[in-house]
């Protein structure tokens, strides 16, 4: 079988954890937490990184920090893994779910602008809800396999709505903005460092961003609220830490960002060459205002019947691919959900998507075996 996403270990990752042991510094607290802070610091262009333990507990605790409360509204594009929306409820607001624009994946600005002027206002400098009177409080774009919504425009919504400013990049570290990384993008920016992600820690997560009083913050509720040095505690908070094991992974993996994401690059430009005249599909966007960090790659059917005879077809055939996310909308506990817009760009691709393995130790035999063995189920699906 060729995996759809693996981590790829060959690097210090081995040594590191046997210096965690060594030291018996294996918890929250040791060398490696500090390393990957301050890597990931310089690499994505912040003033400071707080580790977490999941890439939702970065959200979740960036959330609470920018201001969001109990009842208010979050925009969050409705195609998008179900963590987004699942950190806005740990906060105790409601997801606002919007469509996505098909040229980038990412949530459509155009739709959130409009929405706004049409059933919003501002009551001295806070914005409301007319029909439900909540207040909306923070805009929420997800990164997209890496893409980026055009993220002049969010500011600007957010600078006219006086609306709070996070990023779900969970997959897009390595991507820029027209020059610009990840962390001068927002207020805050929540990077995942999962399993399957490009950077992996097994688990776990990062807060970046260029505010540090907003950064403190972050890092005073993941750490329980604890007032140091002794056992005062100013608030309820939480223990989001990331352990000293997990940063050491992190950490290696990290000294070797720009390798992975110029191979995951590399991968997509070999499918969408490959694929790109081949009738009944499309491949993935890259929208032309950002460097994507192409996360993931595969393609789009024109019909979404032959979705999963051609996921199941190629599994058998030693190809691990897989369909992706089914909107939040469309998810049971979302379901009934109390506001959201028109999604039908949302609908119409979902159950058409297929990725294609694009781990980073993937060789090139086996993309030409994918390839292969791809158009050859093409031709017999259907």
């Amino acid at each position: 079988m060729i995996p759809l996403a693996v981590p790829n270990l060959t690097g210090n990752e081995r040594k590191y954890l046997n210096e965690c042991i060594d030291t018996t510094f294996v918890s929250s607290v040791g060398e490696f937490v500090n390393r990957l802070e301050a890597d990931a610091t310089s690499l994505t262009g912040a003033t400071s990184a707080v580790a977490t333990s999941a890439g939702t507990t970065a959200l979740h605790a960036s959330l609470i920090t920018l201001g969001v409360r109990p009842g208010d509204y979050v925009i969050v594009p409705s195609f998008t893994f179900i963590a987004s929306a699942n950190a806005v409820c740990h906060a105790g607001a409601i997801p606002w779910l919007f469509d996505i624009d098909p040229t980038s994946w990412c949530i459509d600005l155009d739709q959130v602008e409009l929405e706004l002027e049409e059933n919003c206002h501002m009551l001295n400098g806070v914005t409301f809800h007319r029909a439900s009177g909540r207040r909306v409080s923070a805009l929420m774009p997800v990164y997209t396999l890496g893409n980026m919504p055009n993220m002049d425009a969010a500011r600007r919504i957010c600078d006219t709505w006086n609306l709070s400013l996070l990023a779900d990049a969970a997959c897009a570290i390595g991507a820029t903005f027209r020059g610009r990384r990840l962390a001068e993008l927002a207020d805050l920016s929540a990077i995942s460092l999962n399993g399957n992600k490009t950077i992996t820690a097994g688990g776990g997560g990062l807060v970046i961003g260029t505010n540090d009083k907003l950064l403190a913050e972050v890092r005073h509720l993941t750490t329980t609220a604890r007032v140091w040095p002794d056992y005062d505690f100013d608030r309820v908070g939480y223990n989001y830490r990331l352990t000293n094991l997990q940063a050491a992974v992190a950490v290696a993996q990290l000294e070797r960002l720009d390798e992975f994401v110029v191979r995951k690059r590399a991968i997509r430009v070999a499918y969408d060459n490959a694929f790109q005249e081949v009738e009944g599909l499309t491949t993935f966007p890259v929208p032309e205002w950002c460097e994507s960090s192409c996360w993931f790659s595969g393609i789009v059917l024109d019909d979404a019947n032959e979705t999963q005879p051609v996921v199941e077809a190629l599994n058998a055939r030693g190809v691990g691919a897989k369909s992706f996310w089914k909107p939040v909308h469309l998810q049971a506990p979302y379901i009934a959900n109390e506001r959201s817009s028109s999604l039908a760009v949302s609908e119409g691709l979902w159950d058409r998507v297929i990725t294609l393995p694009c781990s980073t130790g993937i060789t090139d035999k086996e993309i030409e075996e994918v390839i292969a063995t791809t158009k050859d189920v093409l031709m017999n699906v259907g």
